[in-house]
C-alpha cells in the first residue's frame, strides 16, 4: 500500500483528502445500487435488471479494461474466469431475488454483515485468528440480522419480507467466497485489473442466463432504463474506479470503514425516497450490524474484497 509522503505536507494533505473523499463517495455510490435496482424491478424482472446492469457497467468500463497492465498467467486466468462465472451470477441474481422480494432499507443493512462474514470466512478457509471481541462482533451482527428480519414495517409502507432479507445474506455469502477464491489475485495483480476482467468475464454468463430463462424484451420506459444505466454507471463503474484509487493512496486500515457507508447510504435512501420504514427491532439491528462491521473492517485488507454492488 502506499503511503503518503512525509514532506510538502500542503500536497499530501490535500491528496490524504482526495483519497479520502474518493472512498466515501465510492460507498455512497454503491448504496444507490438497491435504489436503482429497486426501481428497475418495477418493469424488469431480476435477470434482465442484472443482466443489463453489467452490460452498461462493461461498456462504462471498457478504457479501463483496454489499458495494457501485466497479463494473467494461463492457471490465474482460469481461476478469474471459473470465479467469475460462478460467482458474479450466483452473487447479483441471488441479491436481485432478494431486493425484489423486501426493501431497499433493509437489503441496505444486511450488506452490512459482509466485513464479518469475510473475517468468518478467513478464520474458516485461511486459518486467520480470531480474537475475543471479534467473536463478540460476529455474535453482535448474527443477532442484528435475527433483528431485522423478524422487524415489522409500517401498513402503509414498501413491505419486507424473510425470505428477501435471508437471500441478500446468502448472497453475501457468494462474496466471501468470491474475496476467499481470488484472494492471490488481488495480491499478485492490480486490483483494478481483476475486478473489470471478472466483470467481462462474468457478464456474458448472465446475458447466457438471460436468453435460457426467459425470452428478454426491451420495451421499458426511460425511467426504467435510466435506473438501469445509472446502476451501471454509479454503483459499478465509478464506484469501483473511485476505490481503487483511494486504495492506492489510504492505508487499508483506514479505508475498511468506507465499506459501511455502503449500508447507511442505501437505507437512507430506501427511507427517504421510496418511503420505507423501519421498525424499532431493524434500527437496533442495524446498529449491531454496523458497529460491529465498522470494528471488523479495521482489521481486514478491504483490496480483498471483489466488490460488486
Amino acid at each position: 500500500m502506499d503511503q503518503f509522503p512525509q514532506s510538502s505536507a500542503p500536497l499530501g494533505n490535500l491528496q490524504k483528502f482526495m483519497a479520502t473523499g474518493s472512498l466515501a463517495v465510492a460507498g455512497a455510490l454503491w448504496g444507490t445500487g438497491f435504489l436503482f435496482g429497486k426501481i428497475a424491478l418495477r418493469e424488469m424482472d431480476v435477470s434482465m435488471n442484472v443482466a443489463m446492469r453489467f452490460l452498461f457497467g462493461s461498456l462504462f468500463l471498457a478504457p479501463v479494461f483496454v489499458r495494457r497492465t501485466r497479463k494473467f498467467t494461463r492457471k490465474h486466468f482460469w481461476i478469474m474466469l471459473l470465479a467469475s462465472a460462478v460467482g458474479i451470477p450466483l452473487e447479483f441474481l441471488v441479491q436481485f431475488k432478494g431486493l425484489e422480494l423486501t426493501t431497499v432499507s433493509h437489503a441496505s443493512l444486511m450488506v452490512g454483515t459482509l466485513p464479518i462474514l469475510l473475517a468468518l470466512g478467513s478464520f474458516v478457509f485461511l486459518g486467520e485468528e480470531l480474537g475475543f471481541f471479534d467473536w463478540c462482533a460476529l455474535a453482535l451482527s448474527g443477532i442484528g440480522v435475527v433483528l431485522i428480519t423478524i422487524s415489522k414495517s409500517g401498513t402503509d409502507t414498501p413491505r419486507s419480507s424473510v425470505k428477501g432479507d435471508v437471500l441478500i445474506v446468502v448472497s453475501m455469502l457468494a462474496v466471501v467466497a468470491l474475496a476467499l477464491v481470488t484472494k492471490h489475485l488481488m495480491d499478485a495483480y492490480d486490483p483494478m485489473k481483476v475486478t473489470v476482467s471478472m466483470i467481462y468475464s462474468g457478464t456474458p454468463f448472465l446475458l447466457l442466463w438471460l436468453f435460457i430463462v426467459d425470452a428478454p424484451r426491451f420495451s421499458f420506459s426511460p425511467t426504467a432504463w435510466f435506473a438501469v444505466a445509472a446502476q451501471g454507471l454509479l454503483a459499478t463503474a465509478l464506484a469501483y474506479l473511485l476505490w481503487n484509487w483511494g486504495m492506492a493512496r489510504v492505508p487499508a486500515a483506514r479505508a475498511g470503514v468506507f465499506f459501511n457507508m455502503e449500508p447507511l447510504v442505501g437505507a437512507a435512501l430506501g427511507v427517504l425516497i421510496l418511503h420505507e420504514t423501519l421498525g424499532s427491532m431493524a434500527i437496533v439491528g442495524g446498529a449491531m450490524i454496523l458497529g460491529s462491521a465498522v470494528y471488523v473492517s479495521l482489521r481486514i485488507r478491504p483490496a480483498e474484497v471483489n466488490r460488486g454492488h
